[in-house]
C-alpha cells in the first residue's frame, strides 16, 4: 500500500535498511515501530526521518519523535506526514512505555489520524496501538505489536486497518543483530521481513534486509558518535524502484 493509513512502519532508516523491521529495537527508533522498545531509555531523545518513495515528491514521508523518561516509565510523542499538497495524511501518537520486570516491557499509544484532500476537506479519527517486548532468552528479544485491534470506521466503505505483528531480534555476537518479523493485515496476505546489522567498526554499521508481499531488498549505513546518530538507507521494490531515506537522532 502506498498510503500510510497510520499503520506502523519501520524503525526509522535503521529499520528500513533491515527489511522494514523494528519490533525488537530498544532505542529511539522504536517510537515508530514498537513503543515498548522505549522503556529503557534514560535520557530525553529525539529523532527525525525522511523518505521519498520511488523518487516521487507526491510520496514523501516525514516523521519526528521525542521520548521523555520519567520515574514511572517513558512518554513518547510522534508526528508523521505522508503525501503532498493535494493529498496528505497526518498522524499524531502519544505513547507510554514501562518495564514491568527484567524480562518484560509493555507500551500503549493513542493515535489521532487525519486525511486532508483540499477539494473535500479533512477527516479525522482516533485509534490505538499496543506493544510488548520480552527477553526470555539471553541475547534474544521477542516482540509483538497490535495496531488498531478494534474496528474504527472512517465511512461506510472504509475502516482503519487492523495490523498484527510478531518478531524477534537476536544478537549472536556483540557485533551482529538479526531481525525477523511476520505481519498480518486482516485484509491482506501475511508479510515476512528480515534484516541484518553488522558493527563493521567503532561507530559504523552495515545493514541489509529483505521482505515479501511486496518483494523488497534493502540496505543502509549507520554512524553513531556520543549522543548523535545518523542512518541512511534505501529499499528497492522490484517493480517500482528505490525508496531512499535518512534518519538523525540525538540524546540529551
Amino acid at each position: 500500500m502506498l498510503a500510510q493509513n497510520g499503520t506502523p512502519t519501520a524503525g526509522g532508516a535503521r529499520g528500513l535498511a533491515m527489511g522494514n523491521t523494528g519490533l525488537g529495537f530498544q532505542d529511539i527508533n522504536a517510537i515508530f515501530s514498537n513503543q515498548a522498545g522505549l522503556a529503557d531509555l534514560k535520557s530525553v531523545e529525539l529523532t527525525v526521518f525522511g523518505e521519498q518513495r520511488f523518487f516521487l515528491s507526491e510520496l514523501n514521508v516525514l516523521r519526528a519523535g521525542v521520548a521523555l523518561p520519567v520515574s514511572a516509565g517513558v512518554f513518547g510523542l510522534s508526528l508523521e506526514y505522508f503525501g503532498f499538497d493535494q493529498y496528505n495524511e497526518q498522524k499524531i501518537g502519544l505513547s507510554y512505555a514501562r518495564r514491568l520486570s527484567k524480562l518484560i516491557s509493555i507500551s500503549g499509544q493513542i493515535d489521532y489520524l487525519n486525511t486532508r484532500i483540499p477539494e473535500y476537506g479533512n477527516d479525522g479519527s482516533l485509534t490505538f496501538e499496543l506493544g510488548i517486548q520480552s527477553n526470555l532468552v539471553e541475547n534474544l528479544t521477542l516482540a509483538a505489536h497490535i495496531y488498531s485491534p478494534v474496528q474504527v470506521r472512517i465511512n461506510e466503505d472504509y475502516s482503519i486497518p487492523s495490523v498484527y505483528r510478531l518478531g524477534l531480534a537476536y544478537k549472536p555476537s556483540s557485533k551482529v543483530i538479526v531481525t525477523a518479523e511476520l505481519e498480518k493485515d486482516l485484509d491482506y496476505e501475511a508479510t515476512f521481513r528480515g534484516g541484518l546489522e553488522y558493527a563493521a567498526a567503532e561507530g559504523f554499521f552495515l545493514r541489509l534486509g529483505a521482505g515479501s508481499n511486496p518483494t523488497i531488498i534493502s540496505f543502509g549505513l549507520g554512524y553513531k558518535k556520543n549522543t548523535l546518530t545518523i542512518d541512511v538507507a534505501s529499499a528497492y521494490h522490484l517493480d517500482l524502484g528505490f525508496m531512499p531515506a535518512l534518519s538523525a537522532g540525538y540524546a540529551f
